[in-house]
């Protein structure tokens, strides 16, 4: 069926020999480059299997492999086989096409439908799939539905075949092609040959690096104009992915001629026609990010540019109309006001919080700020109550399901995430919108730090005139995940938006060693570790043994001690994704520990990942087009189901929405059983465990740390070296990100 290469390989060495199997199982793949571990039955010695290496790239668990390679030793593993390229082979034997067919590898047909469609033909079974797939009806339980189904999996799988041949000299993975089909269909092929820029734009998954490797292997020139533009859009793209909302020119010249390794005249060339371009990018001189009193001319990437100047338009709009939407409020009694408040919540305000309710429900556009134990919570719960009283309409929201379900418990009212407030649609345009505003007289958003640009201004564009917004967050955590730090730009010196800070920590909070050392680490003093009952640092200073530590702490010792739920209740937050100690290798110590393979249970492995049912998942990109009103970066959930006949498995989001997921879309997801703690960010979990190594040190800020303590309610356990920890309380994070919002808001 089809051919690839499998790696480069030596001249010198083992001669190459041929070897022939079905591949039974994936013991390692790396996602990355495509190095794949198997094991494969070669039909010989009572069904022991042979340990095959190599470059497996789009090779599926059933198909039956014809490789040319070299033969081995390993020291550890023994004698096995390299694999340099191999061919996809139809199985010859009944055996071998029940194998086949059961692998999951066609929609529709498992090991049970397996079984009857090759009892009922034979070894005809993949003639009659591929001439005459209507006869496949004959076959009891095979209705007309799932025979169709079955007929369009088999064609659509050789389609794939034919772009993954296509695509075997630049290594892109199996997802990658099942994603560049699905966008393009019939002409996947001439628009990998003729437009591989367009993949970098069109396909979520392939960057300005593979499509680059692809134009290369296709013959468009290393100082093509084309390849120059997609590099600096790339650089740019980039430079958002780590918070800007643009670049100072200079830098972004600098950075692309690194990039694309080609003379600084023609990127400076490039770049001028990129600006002049509509949909290209966008020039402006702006004050200097650092604020010495310089400008730099700033390039943004359009939809950042535009986000950005409408956001600050649309604030000031709130800001300066004259109607008000709570105008019960301008001559309310204040006194018989907080007194009656007083009585229904049964606790009085400090003058802070006072000072807070009466803004938001006073001013179109307020922020509220704080730490842990300050009583933000209690101030947005009186601001709803009073509202409420009035017979206001307010509206909550918050980004992620978790932060808006707390909002929900703390003032009775509905929430709902800032996606689903606005009913996004795919493509990512909001139903309701300046020219269809929200039905409100006062819209609360809470953890306003996790608002990106792009976001912010969508729910800003929402809020009618004369309605009240109030933003609540804590500014000191790590900003969003996207790019912009609008939560600090609202709070900048000269914003015209206002703003209370709480300060004081309530008695009772002064109780909890989780909220005192979170200010301590805020304030650059190390946190208590000794003598306190929700807060303790494991000591163990090899990154490699913290990491060992830190599953057996989430996984056994919490669950012991504390009675939690290891799944539901605990949660590791990394400072990185790699390494030892790293969300990714922590994951899957932690599903080997929490949810084991089961014989009597079905799993998926999809590159370098297993999917059980049971397993904690999350999103990792924003998909418009999934559940009610898509699923979003950072949503999280549990796999409830797992179907290897449809395959397909299904998620319950943390927002109780049922989201299936076909198996080739299970590049969106991954383990959430330890996350980074930039992905934590508007999550609460009872307890958290955090390891804090020296092999994450450049990671290791202040911000970091604190908003991993103040993740948890209950517990924190930090595992790890102290001097990590003193190095992460000790360095206040570099320097602010790129954006204007803050010279806009001013006037600007």
């Amino acid at each position: 069926m089809a051919s690839r290469g499998a790696g480069g390989g030596a001249e010198s060495g083992p001669r190459m020999a041929v070897l022939e199997g079905v591949l039974e199982r994936i013991t390692y793949a790396n996602e990355e480059n495509g190095y794949t571990v198997a094991r494969v039955d070669t039909g010989r010695g009572g069904g022991e299997l042979l340990t095959v290496v190599g470059s497996l790239l789009g090779a599926q668990v059933g198909e039956s492999l014809r490789m040319e390679g070299r033969w081995g030793s390993h020291s550890q593993y023994g004698r096995q086989f390299t694999v340099e390229n191999y061919t996809t082979v139809l199985p010859a034997t009944v055996q071998g096409i029940r194998r086949y067919l059961g692998s999951g590898l066609v929609k529709g047909i498992g090991p049970v439908f397996a079984d009857r469609i090759t009892q009922h033909f034979g070894l005809d079974t993949l003639k009659i799939i591929e001439e005459e797939p209507k006869r496949l009806i004959e076959v009891p339980g095979l209705g007309p539905k799932r025979t169709k189904r079955i007929a369009e999996a088999w064609e659509e799988q050789k389609a794939i075949k034919e772009v993954m041949l296509f695509l075997q000299t630049v290594e892109v993975s199996t997802s990658i092609a099942v994603r560049i089909y699905k966008k393009y269909g019939d002409a996947s092929i001439s628009v990998v040959k003729n437009e591989p820029y367009r993949l970098a734009a069109d396909v979520w998954g392939i960057g300005f690096l593979t499509a680059d490797r692809i134009a290369q292997s296709v013959g468009i020139p290393h100082d093509s104009p084309e390849r120059v533009k997609a590099g600096l859009q790339y650089a740019l793209s980039q430079s958002a992915d780590q918070g800007h909302c643009f670049l100072p020119e200079e830098q972004l010249i600098a950075d692309a001629v690194k990039l694309l390794q080609v003379d600084t005249g023609l990127v400076i060339d490039c770049l001028a026609e990129l600006a002049a371009d509509e949909e290209g990018v966008v020039r402006e001189q702006i004050p200097a990010p650092d604020g010495g009193g310089e400008t730099v001319t700033a390039v943004y990437l359009v939809p950042f540019h535009r986000a950005e100047v409408s956001l600050a338009a649309q604030l000031r709009r709130l800001l300066n109309t004259g109607e008000d939407r709570l105008p019960a409020f301008h001559d309310v009694a204040w006194d018989k006001a907080l007194s009656w408040l007083g009585d229904r919540t049964g606790a009085e305000l400090a003058p802070e919080q006072e000072a807070a309710v009466r803004l938001a429900l006073t001013r179109n556009v307020a922020v509220l700020t704080g730490g842990p134990g300050c009583g933000k919570s209690f101030t947005v719960r009186s601001i709803v109550e009073l509202a409420r009283a009035k017979r206001a309409k307010v509206v909550l929201a918050a980004p992620t399901g978790r932060a808006a379900k707390r909002l929900a418990e703390l003032t009775g009212a509905e929430a709902s995430t800032v996606h689903r407030l606005l009913e996004l649609k795919p493509g990512g345009d909001a139903a309701y919108d300046r020219d269809r505003p929200l039905d409100a007289d006062l819209v609360v958003v809470d953890e306003a730090s996790m608002l990106d640009l792009l976001l912010a201004n969508k729910l800003v564009k929402a809020v009618p005139p004369g309605a009240h917004l109030l933003f609540v967050g804590d500014v000191d955590q790590l900003p969003s995940v996207g790019a912009g730090e609008v939560l600090r730009d609202l709070l900048s010196e000269g914003s015209p938006v206002p703003a209370v800070r709480l300060t004081r920590i309530f008695r009772q909070a002064q109780q909890s060693g989780v909220v005192t050392n979170a200010h301590r680490i805020n304030s650059g003093i190390p946190p208590v570790t000794q003598g306190l009952k929700d807060f303790f640092l494991f000591v163990e200073e090899d990154t490699e043994a913290a990491g060992r530590l830190t599953v057996d702490v989430a996984a056994r010792r919490i669950p012991a001690t504390f009675g939690l739920d290891p799944r539901r209740d605990v949660q590791v937050l990394a400072p990185m994704h790699r390494g030892p100690a790293g969300a990714g290798n922590l994951n899957g110590l932690l599903q080997q520990a929490i949810t084991p393979t089961r014989p009597d249970l079905p799993e998926k492995r999809f590159g370098g990942r297993v999917f059980r049912v049971g397993d904690k998942v999350t999103q990792i990109r924003n998909n418009y087009e999934k559940g009610r009103n898509g699923v979003f970066n950072g949503t999280v959930g549990v796999v409830t189901s797992l179907s290897l006949d449809d395959q397909r498995l299904t998620v319950l989001t943390d927002e109780d929405e049922e989201v299936p997921y076909d198996f080739d879309e299970l590049d969106e997801l991954a383990h959430a059983y330890a996350v980074t703690i930039h992905r934590s960010q508007g999550s609460e979990y009872p307890a958290v465990v955090v390891p804090v190594t020296t092999g994450a040190w450049m990671m290791l800020q202040r911000n970091l740390l604190y908003t991993a303590v103040t993740r948890a309610k209950k517990l924190v356990v930090l595992v790890g070296s102290r001097r990590a920890l003193g190095q992460a309380v000790r360095t206040v994070s570099a320097g602010r990100r790129c954006t204007a919002l803050d010279f806009r808001l001013s006037g600007g």
